[in-house]
């Protein structure tokens, strides 16, 4: 019977996961409202601005860190299915919700319990183990997606860091779940203004593969981009030449 019962689990999520890879991404959410990509509530937990380049203006520049990031994900990126170590893994895998219009794609899914049937949201990340709360928003995002695509309970995920090659388990309390909606409906309203936020020009910037094309110096001080505009138009006398001053004298 523990035999018969534990069969038809497992196929149960698998046919749900086929229809998961069966479906294109998007086409589990309305056609009426904005959608969101999972990992924009990562951007915009990090920063609004960053976000808002990304999603809105589609700037995207390579740095160290990003190149470390691409490089993370080649292995995980290909969708494939595999038992590893008596545990079903799917990479790749099509994530949406259609109750918080969430679209995206899982690194890896693992499949815990008897039955293989507790989905298990993995996100590589490049670098070492940390505590940064905006990993955790992205990873609960992935729970609640695939506990409304499978009907099954997802209580944590992890994130795993290639360069210490550890995973840090990220339980999916009530108020890491709060956290999700609220940032998702903050990005769906930033997205529908279609606006820059004000950038921060704090520490953040100074990893952010985005610098040069947000330049947070220049627009988070007004005073000096206003200096900037005027020494770029100096009226002058008809007749005369341009006067080499800069406007900063």
């Amino acid at each position: 019977m523990d035999a018969k019962w534990r069969e038809m689990e497992e196929n149960k999520v698998m046919t749900r996961i086929e229809q998961a890879r069966a479906t294109r991404i998007g086409n589990g959410v309305r056609d009426d409202e904005e959608h969101v990509m999972i990992s924009a509530l990562e951007h915009y937990a990090y920063c609004p601005r960053q976000c808002a380049l990304i999603h809105i203006e589609q700037t995207f520049d390579e740095n160290i860190y990003t190149v470390r990031g691409t490089q993370a994900h080649e292995r995980v990126d290909e969708a494939i299915t595999r038992a590893e170590r008596g545990v079903r893994v799917e990479r790749g895998l099509p994530l949406w919700s259609r109750r918080l219009g969430l679209v995206g794609r899982a690194d890896v899914v693992e499949f815990h319990g008897e039955a293989g049937e507790t989905p298990y949201p993995v996100e590589y990340k490049s670098g070492k183990r940390r505590e940064w709360r905006y990993e955790a928003i992205q990873v609960c995002a992935q729970g609640m997606c695939l506990e409304e695509m499978l009907g099954s309970a997802v209580p944590a995920g992890a994130v795993y860091y290639i360069g210490s090659r550890v995973r840090r388990e990220v339980e999916f309390t009530s108020e890491l779940r709060a956290a999700v909606e609220q940032m998702t409906e903050a990005v769906r309203g930033m997205l529908q203004i279609g606006k820059l936020p004000v950038a921060p020009d704090d520490q953040r910037c100074l990893k952010c593969s985005l610098l040069n094309s947000c330049l947070p110096a220049a627009v988070a001080r007004p005073g000096r981009l206003l200096a900037y505009q005027r020494a770029l138009f100096v009226p002058q006398p008809e007749g005369t030449m341009a006067s080499a001053k800069s406007g900063f004298d």
